[in-house]
């Protein structure tokens, strides 16, 4: 299958790249980084509504996002999409078909966006001389299925003000470790694709956005989210735990 965005040379490898502590394992020496700069050394640009990865499309790389947003998602049984997940700069994409080497579902961008790819089977090789570097991936595998159960917990057991509590707090903590705003972000995600993802219908999103604003710890214009108090939103999910 063709894809349909451009690809260019990375300019600068991953010795200078602003995302090297993000993306890299600490502890790799010059020469080590520089064998993996040669690995990663194409990036992809994505248009907004462009696809990165087609559910059933074989398994050949993992992608990091240089910068931009997407969200992943399959197809229920009537062709209305379930989002599975959304990935902000420096996380990784493609994980879900390192074992079935197909992948699971669908991922699209939310904005214009740049990924830069990871061919699956040189990291493995690369992986024999670098160990370091294969236990770093499998410490972000396993990160992915915790946060996975994290979130069927609140799935199964959270009400819908809770639900989005957890979710802006998830989003604040993700923000903060990238050196960004945690509390003055956008939603590059639509309030119809945030009730996907939690379960909640578009109604329902709308109306508890609106209920924690008017009680002074959030303030939402459109896309742009302000939280006013971090504490208070915390409150409103660790509160429910005790009941």
């Amino acid at each position: 299958m063709a894809r349909n965005y451009a690809v260019s040379r990375v300019q600068s490898k991953c010795t200078t790249c602003s995302l090297r502590e993000l993306c890299l394992p600490v502890g790799l020496d010059e020469r080590e980084t520089e064998i993996l700069g040669e690995l990663i050394d194409h990036k992809f640009r994505i248009r907004r509504g462009e696809h990165l990865l087609h559910t059933g499309l074989g398994f050949k790389s993992l992608y990091t996002v240089r910068n931009g947003f997407f969200k992943s998602y399959v197809l229920d049984s009537d062709g209305c999409q379930q989002v599975t997940g959304f990935y902000m700069t420096g996380e990784l994409l493609g994980l879900d078909a390192i074992s079935s080497e197909k992948h699971t579902c669908d991922t699209v961008a939310l904005e214009d966006s740049e990924v830069c790819e990871v061919p699956f089977a040189k990291l493995e090789e690369i992986s024999r001389d670098i160990p370091l570097l294969m236990h770093h991936f499998h410490k972000i595998m396993s990160r992915e299925i915790v946060q996975d159960h994290n979130i069927m917990m609140l799935l199964g057991s959270r009400k819908a003000e809770e639900r989005l509590a957890a979710f802006l707090l998830n989003l604040s903590e993700r923000f903060a470790k990238r050196g960004y705003s945690s509390t003055n972000f956008i939603l590059r995600m639509t309030r119809e694709e945030i009730g996907s993802y939690l379960g909640l219908k578009l109604e329902t999103v709308s109306r508890s956005l609106s209920r924690l604003q008017e009680e002074g710890v959030i303030a939402i214009n459109n896309k742009h989210v302000r939280l006013n108090d971090i504490q208070r939103l915390s409150r409103k999910l660790y509160s429910s735990s005790d009941r």
